[in-house]
């Protein structure tokens, strides 16, 4: 059996041989027309794109692991994955490779290798995701699968005192979707702001923008889609500013309202070293 056969048919082990290489990726791509982050048997998906490309460069059934799954119609700015290899392409090699091979709504912005323990999930720190919403008059087709686009604006004075609450270490029950796996609902908030853009926004749409960030060490499934939705109810007037600290207290899900949908979220950047992180997490 020649090498490219046999990497071919190689299964990566879970606790793989000292002699793979471990390669991490940072990865940017919009998630409009994918399935989200995780393979599937059918749909298409992120991971599963990726991986195809990895096989025909590679040879080898590659596994990759991601920091996250995103869910369908989610981008990312700055996603992190690994995975174990025995090819000696070299990672510069890597990067232009997988790049001719994907579509042009996926790119590798990194290739680097790390060491065999690195793992992209487990060695994560903080996880830095970003909603942008557009309030516009008029239909805005350029940002339609970029913003949760409404037609009014937002009263951003009542958003950012109901988003004070959000910090520090609680039970985020109440944001949690049903069918998350999570052992556990606490999850401990670094980060949580929210701001009107200034400035020329490109492409234009002569409405107003706003970003919400969030920083924590960990999130739900639809966490942070959940806390938007209730957000937006409060900026739009539906809801008051003190409903925020009151549904966190609740562990309800069925008190927080409506979610956001998918296509205004954004994972921005996911951090691996506290060193990095630009803002305080203690």
């Amino acid at each position: 059996m020649n090498l490219s056969a046999w990497t071919h048919s190689l299964s990566i082990p879970k606790r793989p041989d000292p002699a793979l290489r471990n390669i991490r990726l940072t990865i940017q791509y919009n998630g409009t027309r994918y399935h989200g982050w995780q393979r599937q048997t059918d749909p298409l998906t992120i991971q599963g794109v990726i991986e195809a490309a990895l096989e025909k460069m590679t040879g080898e059934h590659v596994r990759i692991i991601g920091s996250g799954r995103t869910d369908a119609g989610v981008h990312a700015l700055g996603q992190v994955a690994n995975f174990y290899t025995h090819t000696e392409i070299p990672t510069e090699g890597l990067l232009k490779g997988l790049n001719s091979l994907l579509p042009g709504d996926i790119a590798i912005l990194d290739v680097s290798e790390v060491s065999p323990g690195f793992h992209s999930i487990r060695d994560s720190v903080c996880k830095l995701y970003c909603y942008r919403i557009l309030a516009a008059d008029t239909r805005v087709p350029l940002w339609r699968d970029r913003a949760w686009v409404l037609n009014r604006p937002l009263d951003l004075g009542s958003m950012k005192e109901a988003i004070l609450p959000l910090r520090g270490t609680h039970d985020f029950s109440s944001f949690r979707a049903s069918g998350s796996s999570a052992s556990t609902s606490v999850r401990t908030v670094y980060l949580c702001e929210i701001e009107s853009v200034t400035g020329e926004i490109f492409p234009p749409s002569r409405g107003i923008h706003y970003t919400f960030r969030i920083a924590a060490d960990g999130f739900l499934r639809y966490m942070v889609r959940n806390i938007v939705g209730l957000l937006v109810q409060i900026g739009l007037g539906i809801r008051s500013s003190g409903d925020m600290t009151e549904v966190l207290a609740s562990r309800d899900r069925s008190a927080a309202g409506l979610t956001a949908p998918a296509h205004g979220l954004y994972l921005e950047q996911v951090f691996y070293d506290r060193s990095d992180i630009p803002f305080p997490i203690d």
